[in-house]
């Protein structure tokens, strides 16, 4: 049952925001002495904990060192950070005047897989975040896509239904899940495809009283 509300819930990454910058695990491994692709495994296989709020920055980055059998210290630790946090920081311009433009006809939310760390950073680089109906940071409410309770949270927050939401990812598996849990979904490619789809939406649920 719908609350008759409509809800685009975006994704953040490779969606609103770039894709990590290119050159940064080069540069996070040269700091680790350590191979780029030794690093890169690293990085992502102890990243979940990360994202998902069960674990703080220096716990992660304790784990990725170990993992490397690098010695730990704080100083490392920090440009480690930091770097990682730089190299996620860009943003599509003309996606977030788009989002910001949908607001004139839905409701905006955002669900995005970032630690907690990051996501102060961006929500400080970025205020137009503030003006979004819902945030939902995965380092902050403790769980990350594509477990339902991530797809769960929203709908609670927003006081809403599954059938409420488009979903917007680009990951698959992602709009998988949201789609399981009642939410309707889209694989994002790009801006103008997205627009035609949203402009398809909501019209056909204003028809229909859904």
């Amino acid at each position: 049952m719908s609350t008759d509300r409509n809800i685009v819930l975006f994704d953040l990454f490779g969606v609103i925001a770039r894709h990590q910058r290119p050159g940064a695990l080069e540069k996070m491994a040269a700091r680790c002495h350590a191979p780029t692709d030794a690093f890169t495994t690293a990085y992502w296989a102890c990243r979940p904990p990360y994202d998902a709020g069960q674990q703080s920055a220096p716990e992660y980055w304790t784990a990725v060192l170990r993992r490397l059998s690098r010695s730990v210290d704080a100083d490392t630790i920090e440009e480690l950070r930091l770097t990682d946090i730089d190299s996620w920081s860009r943003v599509d311009d003309r996606m977030v005047a788009y989002v910001q433009s949908l607001r004139d006809v839905a409701e905006v939310a955002l669900l995005s897989n970032i630690p907690a760390d990051h996501a102060d950073t961006f929500l400080i680089a970025q205020p137009w975040l503030h003006n979004l109906n819902h945030v939902a940071f995965s380092g902050k409410i403790k769980v990350a896509k594509p477990a339902p309770a991530a797809f769960h949270h929203c709908v609670v927050a927003m006081r809403a239904t599954p059938t409420d939401f488009l979903f917007v990812d680009d990951r698959e598996e992602n709009v998988r899940a949201a789609q399981a849990t009642g939410m309707n979904a889209h694989l994002f490619t790009d801006r103008d495809e997205l627009a035609a789809v949203i402009d398809t939406w909501l019209p056909t649920r204003h028809s229909t009283g859904k």
